[in-house]
């Protein structure tokens, strides 16, 4: 299919909800790309803005609030801060990053729900919905919680349940709740305006699914899918006290829904850029609109945005919505509330300096075509093997042997042999193979060639052996490492959108101040004589210490996850007092304790059970406990259970434990010194 030329591109990233900080998931699945293809723009000389800001109204943020005993503003506020500075701390190159509490947001926001209003493009209708008569307000559908009527989950939310996946309406939970008061919510009339979606099917149909094949199949799909069924309309309001007042008379205490005021966001920032010329960047047909996005945000990009620029008119569509799927943490999905994630905050303190290392395994392992996982030994891996063995590796050869031979001047080439010819073969396509996957937003793979550089690199100098060849022949040395330097050359170039950070550091070591995109591929990049700055590592080795920390950091969320969900199991079925009474409980003072052979999880100990002859239990608790731990202690057991042999030993018993939420087990000791042969009960 032939692209379509424009004038300037508007690209904008998902605007992430101001209730938390930034996570590698949201770097993956949206600002990575976007930033990639937001920075290979710039180099080709393209007009390009690159449009963010953080999503600061919805149900989210008064959750959060609420639970703080803050303000939502506050909560905003801190966050905005926090996550604005995680994307300038990795390079996330945005033109503007501002946020939906802006004056400007909220007067563009209301100005485009009153055009609809007054153009008759919003429907009216009265609803029944839940209502907490004891907060005296309409419960949005997270402050609504009960058992999935899927799964029986008893913590399911009015939208979601977060056990088994499945959308949800609030009217189908089983024994609902108000998360606020605690009590249960009647149905009362409420009236709201509503984006009759379905009156537009019939152009979505033959926008998208005519007009978009091109679309990565996980978007197309899944509008397709939408689109298959029929569409119904939408309520643009909310009861809510935090957010966009609706610009109506007769919607007092009313807002605009989160999904219709965050989009124009977008729109908003922009202004707020460029507030004499912002409309080129939205209205006119010469410009490109692009929305980068994760998977959960297709139907409001694809399907709901683009109905309200449809229904409002003058505003471009967006050209294309490349969607990346999930990416998971360590074969878990990565949770906010569960703190199961790797926050950008937390990841410069122990990596400091290493942004480029993240965003190079995001982008290797980015989730493109289907969900991915992260782990922190591919982390290490792809580190150790590809940044510092193969691109770091032939960088530091070619500067140090440049620097050590011809005291840091680019050499002159001389005549070239075939092993020559063919390194600086492999280099001649490289832009036009890297160009069109950037174009069609393959950044995995666009990346994937930027590295061929470097293995072609690599192999070119390992083959030539210049540190040998130095004795016999120093003219063919100058051929080797001016070829190499060009390949160097053509690295920093070809890096640029991905790895800004060390591409900078070698443009710095390559005395190289600019970037030429146009450039890429030119095997005379470096001019004989040119003077190289010093060299320096430009990748450093991360130790298993360190991956063993982050590592240790994780169990210990899943432990306290754990421990943060523990119920306990339900109780046994009632028995007599007689039952009770044929257990004979006592108290056992432990003389020996020995592991069992043969048997990873046996312990034989000798206990002093007061009979004045030694009883010998073997008892299943050898992970739990070294030997010597329990020696001298008191313990409870069981003395009329019939004996037993394990691993060939008459067990006398049963020493009694609790097991923990985790399968941890504690064996059970007493407060008092009691005797021997003390019973309990």
């Amino acid at each position: 299919m032939e692209q379509k030329q424009y004038k300037r591109t508007t690209v904008t990233a998902a605007l992430p909800y101001a209730n938390g900080g930034v996570h590698i998931g949201h770097l993956a699945g949206v600002y990575v790309p976007a930033d990639i293809f937001a920075r290979y723009l710039r180099l080709k000389k393209e007009d390009v803005v690159f449009i963010g800001g953080s999503d600061e109204h919805g149900v989210p943020i008064t959750i959060r609030a609420r639970k703080e005993g803050v303000t939502p503003q506050d909560v905003v506020d801190r966050f905005h801060s926090m996550i604005k500075k995680s994307f300038e701390d990795f390079g996330i190159s945005f033109d503007i990053y501002s946020r939906t509490t802006s004056p400007t947001h909220h007067d563009m926001a209301s100005n485009f729900f009153k055009k609809l209003y007054d153009d008759g493009k919003l429907l009216e209708k009265e609803t029944e919905q839940y209502y907490d008569e004891e907060a005296h307000q309409f419960l949005a559908d997270r402050y609504i919680t009960g058992e999935c009527p899927h799964c029986h989950n008893e913590g399911a939310y009015g939208d979601q349940c977060e056990k088994c996946g499945r959308d949800l309406s609030p009217t189908e939970l089983l024994h609902p709740r108000s998360t606020i008061s605690g009590s249960q919510p009647v149905m009362k009339k409420t009236k709201n305006w509503y984006l009759p979606l379905d009156k537009y099917q019939d152009w979505l149909k033959e926008w998208i699914l005519e007009g978009h094949k091109e679309w990565r199949p996980n978007v197309y799909g899944q509008c397709k899918s939408w689109l298959d069924l029929d569409l119904q309309p939408r309520a643009m309001t909310r009861d809510l006290d935090w957010g966009i007042p609706v610009p109506v008379k007769e919607a007092e205490g009313k807002v605009l829904y989160v999904w219709f005021d965050a989009p124009i966001g977008y729109i908003s920032n922009t202004k707020e850029l460029l507030p004499d010329s912002w409309e080129k960047w939205w209205k006119d047909p010469e410009t490109r609109l692009v929305h980068f996005i994760g998977k959960d945000n297709i139907v409001f990009h694809c399907i709901v945005f683009p109905v309200m620029l449809k229904a409002h008119g003058g505003y471009v569509m967006p050209e294309n919505v490349p969607s990346n799927e999930f990416l998971n943490l360590e074969d878990d999905k990565i949770s906010t509330s569960k703190n199961w994630a790797v926050w950008l905050h937390e990841y410069l303190v122990d990596f400091p300096g290493k942004q480029d290392v993240l965003r190079y395994v995001l982008t290797a392992n980015a989730p493109e075509t289907k969900d991915n996982n992260f782990t922190w030994k591919d982390f290490q891996e792809r580190n150790n093997n590809e940044l510092v063995a193969v691109y770091g590796n032939f960088v530091n050869r070619a500067l140090q042997l440049t620097k050590k031979y011809f005291d840091g001047k680019v050499p002159t080439c001389g005549e070239l042999n075939d092993v020559d010819k063919l390194a600086l073969d492999e280099l001649k396509d490289v832009k036009e193979k890297v160009e069109s996957l950037l174009d069609t937003y393959k950044f995995r793979d666009a990346q994937k060639e930027a590295m061929m550089l470097a293995r072609i690199g690599n192999k070119y100098i390992a083959e030539c052996e210049p540190w040998k060849v130095w004795k016999t022949d120093p003219k063919r040395v100058e051929t080797i490492l001016y070829i190499s330097l060009q390949l160097v050359a053509n690295l920093a170039i070809a890096f640029e959108p991905f790895l800004p950070f060390s591409s900078a550091k070698l443009r710095n070591m390559l005395n190289m101040p600019q970037v030429n995109w146009n450039e890429l591929g030119n095997t005379e990049i470096l001019k004989p004589g040119h003077q190289l700055g010093e060299p320096e590592l430009l990748f450093e080795k991360i130790e298993d210490e360190a991956i063993e920390y982050q590592l240790k950091k994780l169990s210990d969320t899943k432990k306290a996850n754990e421990a943060e969900a523990y119920k306990a199991k339900e109780i046994k079925p009632v028995i007599d007092f007689a039952d009770f009474e044929k257990l004979d409980l006592r108290v056992g003072h432990i003389l020996a304790c020995e592991k069992v052979k043969k048997a990873n999880k046996l312990l034989k100990f000798t206990i002093d059970d007061g009979s004045g002859k030694p009883r010998t239990i073997v008892s299943g608790i050898a992970k739990f406990y070294e030997p010597e731990e329990l020696v001298g202690k008191d313990v409870v057991f069981i003395a009329n259970l019939a004996p037993r042999q394990l691993m060939g030993i008459e067990s006398q018993g049963m020493i009694l434990s609790a097991e923990n939420f985790d399968g941890d087990l504690s064996v059970l000791s007493l407060l008092k010194e009691v005797k021997p042969g003390s019973q309990v009960g």
